[in-house]
């Protein structure tokens, strides 16, 4: 006999509507969904029902792995930390960011995020996990070391994102100057003399290294169906090329015309979540609610802080930017899904994954009452 659940008296979150109704889960899918109450199975006392969020961009796992310059803690432990404030906040899928590449004031030695991909496919088959975890990994194409990384991940089936980063100065996320020496000299201490030569060489490594990196990744992830990202696109050219590399997804475009050139040619335009919350970029950029407003958002990622994706989507809903709730809801559920082939999650419907999550509205900050991955509670 098959294992069923019910939950009633619950406002459901359709892709087009919003319905006070009841929904049977059977062996992990979503069996029915009616509207109106029954006297069997869980009382949601009108709380709202929504998919569970799917989260394509997050450094937090790194934050937990490497706590302090210099610190590694223990990968499993660093894991199961991030995955409990993961799915503590309703994402029942996400992608696990993984740098590969790194400039010489940062990043990790060759193999040591392949050790930490190999720690994650192993706490999920050991059941420790809550979410789904897959991989996302972050390809700094500057970097003279990019394809030794991205050389150990090749037939690894977790992986199904890619992004294409350069982080060098005077472009992208650091348009101006200004800008790059507020965030490397704050972050390393570095003098003026000793930061004029880290840029002169960052600006050569990105001129000798970044088009031939992107053109072998991308076509790696063309020949083997995965979903590539473009990264802090500025102008229409960055735009142009991401097209011609196959990009699906436009990670934090940093102009409004690259954002509407990106979505006019069908990508996935990805903001920030923190962005939303916050009013504004952490780095000066392009305010997300201004992509929102012009009707050019079309996924967010909670990036640097967990809770920003269940928060986002009713900051959007309650204001001004003409966005309903299953619009805002989409932006994190069924839109990420879609952009990278996942298609058996993401919306609540007849057939998909029971991946839900019971949540009150509740000002400007929601409460997540319960979290459930294939119809198991998971938190």
């Amino acid at each position: 006999m098959s294992a069923e659940t019910i939950f009633t008296n619950a406002r459901i979150v359709l892709l087009d509507r919003v319905i006070d109704g009841t929904l049977v889960i059977r062996d992990g899918r979503i069996a029915e969904i009616a509207e109106g109450r029954t006297n069997a199975g869980e009382d949601f006392g009108g709380d709202l029902l929504i998919p569970g969020l799917v989260e394509l961009h997050t450094d937090h796992l790194e934050f937990h792995y490497s706590p302090r310059p210099g610190v590694r803690w223990d990968k499993t432990a660093a894991i199961q930390a991030h995955d409990a404030q993961i799915a503590s906040a309703g994402i029942t899928t996400v992608f696990d960011c993984l740098r590969i590449g790194s400039d010489e004031k940062g990043g990790y030695r060759v193999g040591e995020m392949r050790d930490m991909a190999d720690a994650l496919e192993a706490a999920a088959a050991e059941d420790r996990l809550r979410s789904d975890h897959l991989l996302h990994l972050r390809c700094e194409v500057s970097a003279p070391d990019a394809l030794d990384h991205f050389e150990a991940f090749k037939g690894d089936r977790n992986v199904r994102l890619v992004s294409l980063m350069d982080h060098a100065p005077g472009q992208r996320q650091f348009q101006t100057m200004e800008k790059y020496a507020e965030y490397y000299k704050g972050k390393s201490g570095m003098s003026d003399a000793e930061f004029a030569d880290f840029v002169e060489r960052r600006v050569a490594a990105s001129l000798e290294y970044a088009a031939p990196h992107r053109q072998a990744i991308a076509g790696y992830c063309a020949e083997h169906g995965i979903a590539v990202a473009s990264h802090d696109d500025a102008t229409l050219d960055h735009v142009e090329e991401s097209i011609g590399l196959g990009v699906k997804l436009a990670e934090f475009p940093t102009s409004l015309d690259a954002a509407h050139a990106s979505h006019r040619a069908g990508l996935s335009v990805l903001m920030g979540a923190p962005n939303i919350v916050r009013g504004k970029s952490h780095s000066g950029n392009i305010a997300a609610r201004d992509l929102a407003e012009a009707g050019y958002l079309d996924v967010l990622s909670s990036d640097y802080v967990p809770f920003s994706l269940i928060q986002a989507p009713f900051l959007l809903a309650d204001g001004e930017d003409g966005m309903s709730l299953p619009q805002a809801i989409a932006l994190v559920t069924a839109t990420p899904a879609h952009t990278v082939g996942l298609v058996d999650r993401g919306e609540i419907a007849v057939g998909k994954r029971a991946d839900l999550v019971r949540v009150r509205s509740a000002g400007a900050v929601p409460v997540v009452r319960s979290v459930y991955r294939e119809g198991r509670r998971v938190a």
